[in-house]
């Protein structure tokens, strides 16, 4: 990089920015933030209180976006400073130590690269919030169950690295490994906006244990991710609208499977939509995580709905979380992964179903600025 590209904002943005919303979106904060510091500093703004008042406001929020940038551009100056050096240099120590500094600023970028990515993306209302994870075995018999096994083992992964705790809803095994079913609550902080864009059909393909022609198979699990509603009141809800069953409890036998109908099963007969709950041994505690999830499924449905005249456009990046959609392939003879949405292709997908899924979600952060 030449020294004008390293102190141009729009060369620097593509340092990791493609999408070009965003990149605009960063020149307007950098733009902005100097106007109204160049307004701040004319005495004569201070004699509008009103008007300072407004700017100062407006300044404090761009500051901390605007000095991430200079932090990240003074950064990129000293990446380029040591690799020149490392390039260079013949004392083999000093070249090591060389090495070790890069290595931290590389740690360092990503970090700022992060960091401004968070600013630069739009909020939804609904990132802040937990969320319940529903991962089912699709086509492909026992190998999608097993499948959903892994994806739950992903999340659960993820979910440990980011110190956020996990609590089983509904679980309901394959009688060969893995999962029909799982619904999970996840609790932490801004989990929704982490894991919003998982929603979708997830295809795996690869060799079964059982088959002995080495062929390569394919199935699917299909993962709905809603964000956890607190405050049950947003959504109206009439109670002639539900009808509420209760049936015995499934689990893997033995001395874990209920003897009473605890499991509760609610149907919203307007929209068809079903949530059920059959984790605790009290029938009233699963009706009240069941009527839970069916607030934050109406909701997410009333959300979606009212989005749609206005985010066609970001659902043709990101896709709408529909579950028919194949958001994603997870390849295993080439151990690569494929988001279909943002075409983008990772050759690690052992270190991805490990839990290591932050760089998939930030590219779908990224493609998502709308």
């Amino acid at each position: 990089m030449n020294e004008k590209s390293s102190n141009d904002p729009k060369s620097l943005a593509f340092e990791f920015i493609t999408n070009p919303k965003l990149i605009d979106r960063l020149d307007n904060i950098i733009i902005r933030y100097a106007e109204i510091t160049q307004k701040l500093e004319d005495p004569e703004t201070y004699k509008d209180r009103k008007l300072s008042e407004k700017l100062n406001k407006e300044r404090s929020q761009l500051e901390k976006p605007y000095k991430l940038f200079l932090d990240y551009k003074e950064l990129l100056k000293k990446i380029i400073d040591i690799e020149d050096l490392i390039s260079n240099e013949k004392d083999k120590e000093l070249k090591i130590l060389a090495e070790d500094e890069s290595k931290e600023y590389l740690e360092k970028k990503t970090q700022l690269q992060n960091l401004l990515l968070e600013f630069l993306v739009e909020k939804d209302p609904n990132d802040s919030k937990n969320v319940f994870l529903e991962i089912r075995a699709g086509t492909g018999g026992d190998e999608a169950a097993i499948f959903a096994g892994d994806l739950y083992k992903m999340y659960s992964k993820y979910a440990e690295k980011n110190s956020w705790n996990i609590e089983l809803i509904n679980v309901t095994e394959s009688d060969h490994g893995g999962y029909k079913e799982i619904i999970l609550k996840v609790i932490g902080d801004d989990i929704y906006g982490q894991l919003k864009f998982e929603s979708g059909t997830h295809r795996v393909q690869r060799v079964p244990d059982t088959e002995t022609q080495g062929r390569i198979h394919t199935s699917a699990s299909t993962v709905a991710v809603l964000p956890a509603i607190e405050e049950i009141d947003q959504v109206d809800i009439n109670p002639a609208d539900l009808r509420i069953d209760t049936y015995r409890a499934s689990g893997a036998g033995g001395q874990h499977v209920n003897k009473t109908d605890s499991a509760v099963r609610i149907t919203h007969l307007p929209t068809g939509t079903v949530s059920e709950c059959q984790d605790g041994r009290s029938q009233h505690k699963n009706k009240a995580q069941a009527m839970s999830i069916l607030h934050s499924k109406l909701l997410l449905h009333e959300q979606e709905q009212q989005k749609k005249d206005t985010a066609e456009e970001r659902k043709s990046l990101i896709g709408s979380g529909d579950r028919s959609e194949r958001i994603r392939t997870y390849n295993f003879p080439q151990g690569r992964i494929t988001d279909h949405r943002i075409n983008l292709t990772l050759y690690k997908l052992e270190q991805i179903l490990e839990g290591d899924i932050e760089q998939l979600i930030n590219e779908l952060k990224k493609a998502s600025a709308g």
